[in-house]
């Protein structure tokens, strides 16, 4: 049972827009803590996002190897990208970014639950699905999309997860919960 929260909150006083980029937005808010203090807050603000763990009958995921610039090294992650705009249903664009990416065209699909990423610093939202009952057509990469499509048993990824040679929260969790959802998968190779 959660306890009220309502002695946790805080006033928002004054905002500050300090950067607008393509896919961020940078902010600095003057705040008003419970105990009636003042503090300052930055955060980013994002337009969301979603991501798709496409499973095929064998239990092996389709998987994604992608360099990340903000970390500078390439991340093994399951397919993903930002909503194109901050009224598109999550379904359609998690079904988008699973055929530009992948060229897989999910007949089955389950929806995994909501990720806040960072909540100390974005608002990022990311809705989690599961595809599967595969097929296929030509992907459709974005200009500035540069990946390989990789195949990997569950198993293995579950293992990578715990392991921590995963660490891409979004593929953290649905590899997770499609694992909950899929035991099957983690029994063989």
């Amino acid at each position: 049972m959660l306890l009220q929260d309502a002695n946790l909150f805080e006033r928002t006083v004054s905002t500050e827009e300090i950067f607008r980029g393509r896919v961020l937005s940078l902010y600095r808010d003057e705040i008003e803590l419970p105990d009636g203090s003042r503090s300052v807050r930055e955060y980013c603000k994002h337009i969301g996002a979603v991501c798709i763990i496409p499973i095929l009958s064998d239990g092996r995921v389709i998987m994604e190897r992608q360099y990340r610039y903000a970390h500078g090294r390439v991340f093994f992650e399951i397919p993903a990208g930002k909503l194109d705009s901050a009224d598109e249903d999550p379904l359609s664009a998690a079904l988008r970014e699973l055929r530009e990416e992948t060229g897989a065209v999910a007949g089955k699909v389950t929806f995994l639950g909501g990720l806040d990423t960072t909540p100390a610093l974005i608002d990022e939202k990311i809705s989690m699905y599961m595809a599967e009952e595969l097929t296929f057509t030509d992907n459709d990469l974005d200009e500035d999309e540069c990946l390989e499509v990789q195949l990997c048993p569950l198993k293995t990824l579950y293992e990578m997860v715990m392991s921590g040679k995963i660490r891409d929260a979004k593929t953290q969790i649905a590899v997770l919960k499609a694992a909950a959802l899929r035991p099957e998968y983690l029994s063989g190779e």
